[in-house]
């Protein structure tokens, strides 16, 4: 053996078992989604006391259960996931059925003595299984996140056509909502030649899924208990540039309180990530801090006032002011300070805001001084 044979054993080694793990993870996460949605259903037609909660029933469970990756968001989708997705209990029960801890509980609705009784939908029903992906390959080749974006097709056959599509090409998650939302199925249907086609977007791919995307996803840090904060992936130029901003805005001394690094919201179905959020205690507002180690552009901007209308919407109390929003944008040889109100029409406010936050020139200076350290 010489060193590059040695070297490309531990590097495949390395890469197979990765990706195996990484599988193996999302596998129990798919299961364990379907399996509380099969839960949920079962309680539905059967439960003794299922009148007594009836439309407040996933709210009632939320409340009780206490746990981030069990919201009541997260409760409908996986009742939402085993209404469209009947033929996994399949794979549960040949895979699963039996080593799931049998507490008195859990012997509800799975026993060794008693099958799981599959409850399809009627559109479902009518959907022939000829036509469906094989259930072992949608827990094993798609992440949840894959489903989850699956979901949103309501048609059984464009659905099965993006799961064939997505395990085929390996496509990542955003791949597949690129393609969803280019209208792949429909352009397919209409072309004359499908398989140029099909050629021209296995070109246009712009990254295949790795092993890693099925690990970093919101579900799998919620399934896991992992810090969130965890699914962002920041450059070291911009990780040590936000450490520095977050102290040097504290250190201010204008009523900054921390409230979150990495905040996540969501929107629609869409899970967002704001760089910093303070809340200032003057101004009684939130103080929303983007940081972009790149030129300005109008996406930039978009982005930030699409989560100053949300925490407009969302977040703002009765008695606080709008949020404000900073854009800070760097490139080689200049640096940009872009301030974003949310509708503020009230011309003192933001006389005051002026006053309060640190200066456009001070925020372009620390933003030299920390691009002069790399």
């Amino acid at each position: 053996m010489n060193f590059n044979l040695l070297l490309d054993s531990i590097k495949s080694t390395h890469l197979q078992l990765q990706d195996n793990a990484a599988k193996a993870v999302n596998k129990l996460l798919t299961v364990r989604n379907w399996l509380i949605g099969y839960y949920i259903v079962e309680y539905e037609q059967k439960g003794e006391d299922r009148a007594q909660y009836g439309e407040k029933l996933l709210e009632q469970l939320a409340r009780n259960l206490n746990e981030e990756g069990l919201s009541f968001r997260n409760l409908k989708l996986f009742r939402q996931f085993y209404v469209a997705y009947p033929q996994i209990g399949q794979t549960v029960i040949a895979q699963f059925q039996g080593k799931i801890g049998q507490t008195a509980s859990a012997q509800l609705f799975i026993s060794e003595n008693r099958q799981i009784e599959i409850r399809q939908s009627a559109t479902a029903k009518s959907f022939p299984l000829d036509l469906q992906v094989p259930p072992e390959k949608l827990i094993s080749r798609l992440s949840f996140s894959h489903i989850t974006l699956l979901l949103t097709v309501d048609d059984p056959l464009k659905r099965t056509f993006y799961e064939i599509e997505t395990i085929k090409g390996n496509w990542s998650v955003r791949e597949l909502k690129r393609q969803i939302s280019s209208l792949y199925f429909e352009r397919m249907g209409m072309s004359q030649d499908k398989e140029k086609l099909a050629r021209l977007v296995k070109e246009s791919v712009e990254t295949p899924a790795r092993p890693s995307d099925y690990i970093k996803n919101i579900y799998t840090f919620e399934f896991l208990g992992l810090p969130q904060i965890g699914l962002v992936e920041e450059s070291d130029l911009e990780q040590a540039m936000l450490d520095h901003l977050q102290g040097f805005l504290l250190e201010m001394g204008h009523g900054f309180c921390l409230e979150g690094r990495q905040k996540r919201i969501l929107i629609g179905d869409e899970y967002l990530f704001v760089d910093l959020v303070f809340y200032h205690r003057i101004l009684k507002c939130h103080v929303l801090v983007e940081l972009k180690v790149e030129e300005f552009n109008h996406i930039n901007a978009g982005q930030l006032n699409t989560y100053l209308n949300y925490f407009k919407a969302e977040v703002m109390r009765p008695d606080d002011n709008p949020p404000v929003g900073i854009l800070l944008v760097t490139n080689k040889n200049d640096a940009l300070v872009q301030y974003a109100t949310a509708g503020m029409d009230n011309a003192l406010f933001v006389s005051r805001y002026m006053v309060e936050l640190p200066s456009k020139e001070q925020l372009e200076n620390f933003i030299r001084k920390e691009l002069e350290q790399f």
